[in-house]
This record gives structure tokens, C-alpha cells and sequence, in this order.
């Protein structure tokens, strides 16, 4: 019983820490999450990877729903017209100067007047939100380069070949997205395969004779199905910053190749 009381604070001790851990951690991704949304508002957020095959190139800066304009409804009010109250008839009496009658003097009925009507018009404000969101996305494409060798024809066994990649050095591309300016630059590395069961690895491109940087030579005739794989990784710069763009681009290239055994020619 007292070993089982000796050991049970030294649990509670660790879950009380582990549960205190959990705690802070959570805690700061969510502080962290909240910070990269602030900076999304006054400064441009930018991101470039690869995806299918292209460079996908996205940035977002601002936050809220788009600018729009919401008129306020035209309010016409209407005045009522107002009528002058008619003055009762004043009747005059005349003295009798002669014994005829004399008919009574009776005031006119002076006429209504008649206010018109006034509408009055409400000009609608303009009002502008002032959370805007800026978000864009670009792709761009990679070119995928062919296969050049020596010979083309009359290729012979023991004969070396010389291969090399119709591909430019690096791929370059100033994008401007969202009022920002990046510079992608991206390079290839080559995996070759022979077709006979031999690989070779490089970052050269290659060159056509007298170069020999990347050749193979055929030890047996026949048909051969030769491919390239260049797959290309690279940087984007913005602002005088460099950074790896995430993910990279794998292109295949394939020729045949025929190699024929050498005939040697008999002399009497």
C-alpha cells in the first residue's frame, strides 16, 4: 500500500505538466496564426511552389471584402399644402340717409392659397469598405528540352556516343502580382538512362564532339530507348530576399537510339 502511495504524486506531477505543455503550445500556434494574418494586412504575403508540373505563384495582401458601393435609398417627403382660413363676412351696416332700402355691403371671399408641393431629394453617400482583399495567382510553365546525340546515323558498337540536353541553362521570369515585383530563376539536374541498364547522373548539359561530358558507349547492337530526366529546383527573390521555391518540376525527354555491330572487310 505505501509503495502504490509513493508513486501515485509522482503521475499527478506528470500529467499536470504534460497538460500545462499542451496548453502553452496550443496557445502559441494560435498567436502565430494570428500574427501572419496581421502581417497579410499591411504587407503583401507571397508564396511560390510547384504544382502539376508548373510554378504556381500566389500572393494575398489586405483583408475584408472587396471595394463596393452602397447607395443609400432617395427619401421624397412630401409637404402638406396649406390653406389660409377664410375670414368670416363682415357685414357694415348704412345709415339710412333716404327712406329707400339699401341693400347690406358684403366682404368678397378672399381665394385659397395653395403651397406647392416640394420633394426633396437625399443624395446617396458613397460608401467605399475599407478592408480590401487583393489575392492573385500565376502559373507559369517549364520548357522541356529534346535529346541531341553523335551520331545520328551509322552508330557502331565499342563507338562512343555523345549525348546532350537542348535546354537552357536556367529558366528565368520577373511576375508582378499584386502591385509586388518577384524574380523566379530555376535550374535542371539530369538523370540519364541508356536503355541498356546504365544511369548516369549530372548537372551538365552536355555540348556536341569533341565534348565528352556526358557519352555512353553500346557493347551490343540492337535498339535502345534512351530517356532524360531534368528536374528543376530554384529560388524566387523579393525585396533583395531570396528564398527555396517549395516542391520541383520533373521533365522526361526519350530517343531511340540504333547501334549496329562494326563489319570488318576480308582481303584476299
Amino acid at each position: 500500500m505505501s509503495s502504490f502511495t509513493a508513486k501515485n504524486p509522482h503521475r499527478r506531477s506528470t500529467l499536470i505538466v504534460a497538460f500545462i505543455g499542451l496548453f502553452f503550445i496550443a496557445t502559441s500556434m494560435g498567436n502565430s496564426e494570428q500574427a501572419r494574418a496581421v502581417d497579410c494586412i499591411d504587407t503583401a504575403c507571397l508564396n511560390v511552389y510547384t504544382q502539376n508540373g508548373k510554378i504556381v505563384i500566389e500572393g494575398r495582401k489586405g483583408s475584408g471584402k472587396a471595394a463596393h458601393v452602397s447607395p443609400k435609398p432617395v427619401i421624397k417627403t412630401t409637404p402638406k399644402a396649406r390653406a389660409s382660413t377664410s375670414p368670416k363676412p363682415m357685414y357694415m351696416p348704412v345709415k339710412k340717409r333716404k327712406p329707400a332700402s339699401v341693400k347690406p355691403y358684403v366682404a368678397p371671399t378672399p381665394r385659397k392659397k395653395v403651397i406647392p408641393r416640394v420633394v426633396a431629394k437625399v443624395v446617396p453617400k458613397v460608401l467605399v469598405s475599407t478592408g480590401v482583399s487583393l489575392n492573385d495567382r500565376l502559373e507559369k510553365l517549364l520548357p522541356t528540352g529534346a535529346i541531341a546525340y553523335q551520331p545520328q546515323e551509322g552508330a557502331l558498337v565499342n563507338v562512343p556516343i555523345i549525348y546532350w540536353a537542348q535546354l537552357p541553362a536556367f529558366f528565368t521570369s520577373k511576375v508582378s502580382i499584386i502591385g509586388e515585383v518577384i524574380d523566379v530563376t530555376m535550374r535542371p539536374s539530369f538523370l540519364w538512362s541508356y536503355g541498356d541498364g546504365t544511369f548516369f547522373a549530372t548537372t551538365n548539359f552536355g555540348a556536341p564532339y569533341p565534348s565528352r561530358e556526358i557519352s555512353h558507349t553500346y557493347n551490343h547492337a540492337g535498339t535502345y530507348l534512351v530517356t532524360m530526366l531534368a528536374t528543376w529546383g530554384g529560388t524566387w527573390t523579393h525585396n533583395g530576399i531570396s528564398r527555396a521555391i517549395t516542391g520541383q518540376i520533373r521533365k522526361f525527354s526519350v530517343a531511340t537510339v540504333r547501334i549496329s555491330k562494326a563489319t570488318t572487310p576480308i582481303t584476299s
